[in-house]
């Protein structure tokens, strides 16, 4: 069944920030006492808003951290940014099958509206979502609650039960489910946990060139596409 909305997150699943993230949030995490590798900090914190992660980093290190902490690891992220991010790979074919479609298709993510702008404009992508961002910093509770999702579908004019999210983490799915919306889980990241998707619900693809298939999506016509 066709979408009649279509709700993809960004970091991991229009750009490719996730690894340089998860190196910026282990070093801040190694600086309070909390020895977790790039690895542990995709598994435990990818696709959870920061200051969700902030408090979680102080239950888990019994420390008060500054204010500011979400902030620094934000700017830090911005920094690394800057040296360059792509787009995920098949990302813009997948667009393009909506748009031929006329299906309609926005941005639900965790990240600041500031974070997008660099990421997306640095992958080339911005032209194309920079009318259709919604983003948790305008929501009470992060992912895995389902905020964002209910907010971006209200923002666009959708209900729940319309919507099909694009996702690549377990908060993500979480908050997708909660929010009463079909799930498909980009696994194309290596450290994907594929077994746990599957069991909260959620349909998993590991490349983007498989989506549309999956969405119901008519092929494109290649000399037009």
């Amino acid at each position: 069944m066709k979408p009649e909305l279509v709700i993809f997150d960004c970091d991991g699943i229009l750009v490719d920030t996730e690894t340089i993230a998860n190196e910026v949030l282990s070093d801040f995490m190694k600086k309070i006492g909390l020895d977790f590798s790039p690895l542990e900090c995709h598994h435990r914190f990818t696709g959870t808003a920061m200051d969700t992660i902030k408090e979680e980093a102080e239950r888990l290190s019994g420390k008060k951290l500054p204010d500011d902490w979400a902030a620094q690891v934000r700017q830090a992220d911005l920094v690394a940014f800057e040296a360059g991010i792509e787009p995920i790979p098949g990302i813009l074919d997948v667009v393009a099958h909506l748009k031929a479609e006329g299906i309609p298709f926005c941005v639900g993510s965790s990240g600041r509206y500031e974070k997008m702008q660099m990421t997306l404009g640095s992958a080339g992508l911005w032209e194309t979502f920079k009318d259709v961002l919604y983003s948790a910093q305008d929501c009470k509770m992060g992912k895995p609650a389902p905020d964002i999702f209910l907010y971006a579908a209200k923002g666009m004019g959708f209900k729940p039960e319309q919507c099909v999210v694009i996702e690549d983490s377990i908060a993500g799915i979480k908050a997708a489910k909660a929010a009463g919306m079909r799930v498909f889980n980009y696994t194309g990241d290596v450290n994907a946990d594929i077994e746990q998707a599957k069991s909260l619900g959620a349909i998993t693809f590991g490349h983007m060139s498989d989506l549309p298939d999956l969405l119901g999506l008519e092929a494109l016509d290649q000399t037009t596409a």
